[in-house]
């Protein structure tokens, strides 16, 4: 089989999915899957829907038009705020955006005029993690101001937290959220708007007894794929965190010394690399690097050290082992690794383990029935 490839088992990531919706539902909350770490697949898209999912969340249009060609009509989020160069392209595909500037509804409103439809806007609020959102004291104006404008709907108010600054969620910053969509509940006359609490680094909050308050729906993505919550990246229990593996493979295995030799300057990727003096090592070199991966994100097999890469190399310390050139290493990605891993052109992806045949991007979308 191709390498370099990511391996995705499909049949793991709907474990992972359905026991998390079920754990979210017995909360009140609904679950919305995020699928950007895998480009809008529809292999992945549709194994979310069979977990339960209830409904698909991605930041970019292109992955949204991608899932909607490929025959899904689940509800379908946009979850970054529109660019105002692609209005009439989320309008057309995407059945609510997140939203945080007034000029960017206004533009929505127009497009859905237009298209003679109805959009649907959840309003984000900033709670301190300093990423994208409203401040608090400007959220019930702006409100109002969205609910004048004609074809639009709004849906309720989110958050987005430990993304950028790693503020995580508590019991505060939902009590503050809640509290927020009690009272713009109440100025819009509905008993019933979404409360969007997070993402996958709310999982610790909410099992460890947090008041959920209004919160009624988070969008999940790293755990459901990595089974690990957000925060610290432990596993969550009754998940699998080996869902997904990334092998490459061994072009060069020698015996080496551990530590270089010369003058030593910058290398392409570090000011002032150091190196321990081990003495001699079975070191091993597997054709994958920074322009496909990120190697800090990667967790090699028991027994390998990942000692430093450049662009196209990974370089490792075997240990006891010498590996033969030709055969492979797998990896357990990280959420950072896993991300640049799927964008990569040069690395296959595989989304069934009973069919072996590699799936690259651009037959994606031709593969309506793969999951």
């Amino acid at each position: 089989m191709s390498t370099p490839r990511l391996h995705i088992d499909l049949d793991k990531i709907f474990h992972n999915a359905s026991t998390l919706v079920s754990r979210l539902r017995a909360n009140g909350i609904s679950t919305t899957g995020v699928t950007k770490a895998f480009l809008g697949a529809p292999q992945v898209a549709r194994t979310l829907l069979r977990a339960g999912v209830a409904s698909l969340g991605d930041s970019h249009i292109e992955n949204i038009e991608l899932m909607r060609r490929s025959g899904i009509t689940a509800e379908m989020i946009l979850i970054r705020s529109p660019m105002l160069s692609q209005i009439d392209r989320v309008v057309a595909s995407a059945d609510i955006s997140l939203n945080t500037e007034f000029d960017v509804v206004a533009a929505l409103s127009a497009a859905a005029q237009n298209a003679n439809k109805s959009h649907g806007v959840l309003l984000m609020v900033e709670l301190g993690d300093l990423r994208e959102g409203i401040m608090p004291e400007d959220v019930e104006s702006t409100v109002q101001a969205v609910c004048r404008l004609p074809n639009i709907k709004f849906m309720g108010l989110g958050t987005n937290l430990a993304c950028r600054s790693g503020v995580s969620p508590d019991n505060r910053n939902m009590a503050e959220l809640t509290a927020l969509a009690s009272r713009i509940a109440q100025s819009v006359s509905s008993n019933r708007i979404i409360v969007s609490g997070g993402n996958s680094s709310n999982l610790e909050w909410l099992f460890s007894g947090g008041e959920v308050g209004h919160i009624n729906n988070l969008r999940i993505g790293e755990a459901i794929l990595l089974g690990r919550e957000a925060l610290n990246r432990e596993p969550i229990e009754g998940l699998f965190t080996d869902a997904i593996s990334l092998t490459a493979e061994v072009i060069e295995s020698k015996t080496k010394p551990s530590k270089p030799w010369g003058e030593i300057a910058q290398s392409a990727f570090t000011n002032h690399p150091t190196s321990a003096d081990l003495g001699n090592i079975n070191q091993t070199i597997v054709a994958i690097g920074r322009q496909d991966t990120d190697p800090e994100g990667l967790r090699p097999p028991a027994g390998i050290q990942l000692l430093d890469a450049s662009s196209d190399h990974l370089v490792l310390n075997t240990g006891v082992k010498k590996l033969a050139v030709g055969s492979n290493v797998s990896f357990q990605p990280n959420y950072s690794a896993l991300l640049r891993s799927m964008t990569s052109p040069h690395i296959t992806k595989s989304f069934n383990k009973h069919d072996a045949t590699p799936i690259a991007r651009t037959e994606l979308e031709v593969l309506p029935n793969a999951a």
